[in-house]
């Protein structure tokens, strides 16, 4: 054999156990609990929930969180907006909407220590500061847009299905081509890694979270010693998840698309760079971990269309076994990817421009992202929200 002819070899082995494994995943997305739907309220949930959001100068974006957490009805006992000494308006903001609902509270998080990141830290205060009395805290970002009958459905089901912390993927706004093109390459990047929305993880280590609607029994968090575990994480909400799972906690992840909106970042370029260098996970797993799930991605999703490109080129080049099959399951992997469109399309807000279109060439984002997720996992974040860290 000739180095090319064991190359297609090793790589047709390799990517042939990556797409069994990933076929797996995806089989077991396709017996999934249901989106959850809105829901009323009822007299046993009364001052049930303690919110808690995170600001730091959210002036521009917070309007429809404000706007859809007080819609919320009697379950939700306090807000509590603990703000990083915002300097655009954003605090201004809270108090002439806390002036029309009582439960809305300004809070102030002290100097921020060496050893913490500002999120899980302004998170951490704002359950300290919150009623005993609460059986759950709601973490709740400034960018998200509550729909009503979000916190009743999630109690509901929390308690339903015995979770001691549950929380939901959202559905995106997304704007601009370049957002439309890249966003939902990066998103596919965790439903090759992990399990979907909807699905129980198998094991502690591939339990997802999503920080933006985080729900947690208040005395799980309180034996968990609040956020401290992770202080550190830019990736708080899954170092928190999957903490509490490896200590026999209920770990619940669910669709959220129909309870819970966001729009996350403004164009191309700030997807990149913010969502970007945070989707690794690489604060919530082992090193190890961490550099096989690069590599799995790598193979069943960054390499499918450069292969068949590639396979489509060289077709009658090469007529050993080993390169045909290669090319027949890179097919077979880009197919897939095609058709996973349509799985995800929920989780995204219809777009009204043409821009939105692109939504459907997102699989030629692919190798883009996996290539993102690898220069993540290389490098800490510098400066994240604002805030600068050594």
């Amino acid at each position: 054999m000739d180095i090319v002819t064991v190359t297609f070899f090793v790589l047709l082995l390799f990517q042939g156990v990556c797409t069994f494994i990933l076929l797996a995943r995806l089989f077991r997305g396709a017996k999934r609990f249901p989106p959850l739907t809105p829901q009323f309220a009822n007299p046993q949930q009364l001052a049930k929930v303690s919110v808690v959001v995170p600001t730091l100068n959210e002036v521009n974006r917070i309007d429809g969180m404000l706007l859809g957490i007080t819609r919320q009805t009697y379950e939700v006992r306090e807000i509590l907006i603990v703000d990083s000494y915002s300097e655009d308006g954003t605090r201004e903001k809270v108090k002439d909407v806390a002036q029309k609902d009582p439960r809305v509270k300004l809070l102030s998080d002290p100097p921020l220590p060496s050893n913490w990141v500002g999120r899980p830290w302004a998170l951490h205060n704002g359950f300290l500061a919150s009623s005993q009395d609460s059986e759950w805290i709601l973490g709740i970002d400034a960018d998200t847009k509550p729909q009503p009958g979000l916190i009743p459905s999630l109690l509901n089901f929390a308690e339903t299905h015995d979770y001691d912390v549950l929380s939901l993927s959202p559905q995106f706004i997304l704007k601009s081509g370049g957002e439309w093109w890249l966003q939902p390459a990066l998103l596919m990047t965790l439903l090759y890694r992990f399990e979907s929305s909807g699905v129980n993880a198998m094991t502690p280590e591939t339990v997802m979270a999503n920080g933006q609607c985080f729900l947690i029994k208040r005395k799980v968090l309180e034996e968990l010693d609040g956020y401290a575990m992770a202080s550190n994480s830019f990736c708080d909400d899954v170092t928190l998840a999957r903490g509490a799972a490896m200590k026999g906690y209920k770990v619940g992840f669910a669709d959220g698309a129909k309870l819970i909106k966001v729009r996350m970042y403004e164009g191309l370029q700030e997807t990149w760079h913010e969502w970007g260098r945070s989707l690794d996970l690489k604060d919530a797993a082992s090193r190890a971990q961490l550099w096989v799930e690069c590599g799995f991605l790598a193979l069943v999703q960054g390499l499918p269309l450069p292969m068949t490109i590639f396979g489509l080129l060289n077709y009658h080049d090469y007529d050993f076994l080993s390169f045909k099959l290669l090319f027949i399951l890179n097919l077979f992997l880009l197919l897939v990817r095609f058709a996973l469109l349509g799985a995800i399309a929920p989780s995204y807000e219809k777009g009204k421009s043409a821009s939105s279109l692109l939504f459907w060439l997102s699989p030629t984002a692919d190798t883009v992202a996996v290539a993102r997720i690898i220069i993540s996992a290389l490098s800490k974040p510098k400066t994240w929200r604002g805030r600068n860290y050594g």
